[in-house]
């Protein structure tokens, strides 16, 4: 597969970016656990996203493995089964490793449980300096806490190491006024307020994260990661490309979203 071109003449919009990836990104169409090809494909993207300059750190979740809230859990204590999310989310940090390290692009893992021989403690001015350095960074193990999700360690670690905007990879194209897999007619917002979010119980991210990104004004932009090439648009600040989660729309969007509130699902 060809890496990922980012447009000669664009300068990025944003210097530092934490990526939220769901562990599902890294399933492909398998059921269950990891398809090499689309690891690597993912740190493709990454790569384009480094090779402009821009400092990359990730989040990755474990629901490709095991979520501790999901049907596999059963009747597990929920902070056993967190813990063992946790874990989940460490094994998908060492495969995207092993990727963008393939690629020529130098990584390291930073795990908030201590696992010395597969990743480094986590330590907020030594992945600060990791990103100064020009490496890649991902972030393992959640926030190391059991009842917080991996949207919480997002939004944690973005404002530990001052990010510049959290970009959330989904599957669909941004965030939609109800689930448009469920809701034909449900319509995908250009921008909407951290606010908006929370009235409307949109599941973009839990609702903790939202407050969070919301108290220290943290610009959420939510994109769809199937689209080849998605990730250098948004980081390159291409128009029409996902939905931007900020304090206030822009006067544009708010004068906009008078006669057209969403656009229509394509």
């Amino acid at each position: 597969m060809t890496a990922v071109q980012q447009p000669a003449s664009s300068r990025p919009a944003f210097r530092r970016i934490l990526l939220k990836l769901s562990g599902e990104a890294l399933m492909g169409e398998q059921g269950y656990g990891v398809d090499v090809k689309v690891a690597r494909s993912v740190a493709e993207e990454i790569k384009a996203v480094h090779d402009a300059g821009v400092e990359v750190a990730i989040v990755v979740g474990g629901g490709n493995i095991f979520r501790g809230v999901s049907a596999s859990a059963q009747d597990m204590d929920r902070a056993a089964a967190d813990y063992i999310g946790m874990l989940a989310t460490v094994m998908n940090a060492v495969v995207l490793q092993d990727a963008l390290e393939k690629l020529g692009v130098y990584t390291r893992v930073m795990s908030a449980i201590d696992i010395p021989q597969v990743a480094e403690p986590f330590i907020r001015r030594r992945a600060i300096r990791h990103l100064e350095k020009g490496r890649v960074v991902i972030f393992a193990a959640g926030t190391g806490n059991p009842y917080f999700t991996t949207d919480s360690a997002a939004a944690l670690r973005a404002l530990e190491i001052k990010a510049d905007v959290i970009l959330k990879a989904t599957k669909v194209e941004g965030v939609y006024s109800a689930d448009p897999a469920k809701d034909a007619s449900a319509e995908l917002y250009d921008c909407i307020t951290y606010q908006e979010v929370l009235e409307q119980q949109l599941k973009i991210m839990d609702a903790s994260a939202i407050s969070l990104c919301m108290d220290n004004a943290l610009p959420i932009i939510v994109f769809n990661m199937k689209t080849p090439g998605n990730i250098v648009r948004v980081v390159m600040g291409e128009p029409g490309v996902g939905t931007q989660v900020c304090a206030e729309r822009p006067l544009a969007a708010q004068d906009a979203s008078q006669d057209h509130p969403a656009r229509t699902r394509e």
